[in-house]
């Protein structure tokens, strides 16, 4: 049966005022809204899931512990999961949904090329876009409404360069890495870094990420005899690389960023991860009290402990982040827009957060941390060192 004009009409109204009303929520002062929203955009499904899960869960559980303490001001803090698969592509139809569907005015994401690829929206929208847990260092100069609460490479891979070259005092290394945004990229910097100290990048070679078989390029690596070995890929590759470089003989020490501090290591290559170096870029539980608690809810809940730990401390304190700026516009009786996250977020400048302590967010879009080296003994993640 075809609806009646004046039906279509009373549809038509009703949609209007519905899409009005939905329009200004997202320009009402925070502390009119019920909830406060925040988008979060990372795989659910694919090879990072793993990661991604989990990090996941640690801003979910941060949410419910404060709402549990009230909230911001007594509102109640809402956090809108999208899957990106870890795909660019898949990221930004998770991004256009956030800001036109979901309405809101700050989301987190991570990986790289997602960032990049959402990076455009997020400027164009003016919707504050929080990079937690990617590292590609060009993350800085992505725009005005782009900013890394996450050290980026030329941090933690610095640090890696600086103590092969001065501390272990190699003068050779090789540098393997994933063609894809971070590997690229981290690669350039820990070439730049190590020759600077004096040191030779004797073989500088670049792999597919979704490849099986790397023994063509370890074949020319161990022609070229490093002293030691930086490896710098995705938790899905580099256990394979670590497993053929052992069975060709390949004795050499290996480093790798915080990408590698994952039980998923030790469990895929077993004892060729044995002296592995990795970075975490979070404090431990003798640097942080607070940090002794959250692995042990990991492990009261999961039986484990996260795969990426540090990451996890970073979402875990994302909802935290988003909270002070929520509450900082609220106090302010601004608008919750991208607009004022933004400048709230330059303003303040320096946020105290539970699992990674102070933040501090520079200028220049970037934020700097402590590097906590650490290496496989026994089949156990150990520390090693900190590069302040």
């Amino acid at each position: 049966m075809t609806p009646s004009k004046s039906h279509r009409r009373t549809w038509l109204r009703r949609a209007a005022a519905a899409a009005a009303l939905a329009a200004l929520g997202a320009a009402l002062p925070a502390s009119a809204q019920q909830t406060l929203k925040f988008g979060l955009a990372m795989p659910l499904t694919g090879s990072q899931s793993s990661y991604g899960k989990d990090q996941i869960k640690a801003t979910e559980w941060a949410v419910e512990d404060i709402n549990r303490k009230g909230g911001v001001n007594g509102k109640k803090l809402e956090v809108i999961v999208l899957d990106t698969q870890a795909d660019p592509t898949v990221g930004i139809n998770a991004v256009n949904r956030l800001i036109n569907v979901d309405k809101v005015p700050v989301f987190v994401t991570a990986w790289s090329a997602v960032v990049k690829a959402v990076a455009p929206i997020a400027n164009r929208e003016k919707v504050l876009e929080l990079s937690i847990g990617a590292n590609a260092p060009e993350i800085s100069k992505l725009g005005d409404y782009v900013y890394t609460a996450f050290p980026l490479a030329d941090v933690d891979v610095t640090a890696l360069a600086n103590y092969t070259a001065r501390t272990l005092h190699h003068k050779r290394v090789a540098v393997l890495y994933a063609n894809n945004d971070s590997g690229v990229e981290a690669a350039k910097v820990y070439k730049s870094v190590f020759e600077k100290d004096g040191g030779e990048v004797v073989a500088y070679e670049t792999y597919d990420p979704k490849a099986t078989d790397f023994t063509g390029m370890l074949l020319k690596v161990r022609t070229a005899n490093p002293e030691f070995i930086h490896l710098h890929g995705l938790v899905a590759d580099m256990p394979i690389v670590i497993s053929q470089m052992r069975q060709l003989g390949m004795k050499q020490r290996v480093s790798t960023y915080a990408g590698g501090y994952n039980p998923q290591m030790i469990e895929k290559a077993g004892a060729g991860a044995e002296g592995l170096i990795v970075t975490s870029l979070a404090p431990n539980e003798k640097q942080n009290p607070n940090v002794g608690g959250y692995i042990e809810r990991w492990k009261k809940a999961e039986n484990r402990i996260p795969n990426g730990l540090p990451y996890t401390q970073y979402l875990y304190d994302a909802a935290y982040l988003v909270a002070a700026l929520y509450e900082h516009v609220e106090k302010s009786k601004l608008p919750a827009t991208g607009e004022n996250m933004r400048k709230t977020l330059i303003t303040v400048k320096t946020f105290d957060l539970p699992m990674t302590g102070k933040l501090v967010v520079n200028d220049d879009h970037t934020v700097k941390k402590p590097v906590n080296l650490l290496t496989v003994k026994d089949g156990q993640f150990v520390p090693l060192a900190t590069v302040e």
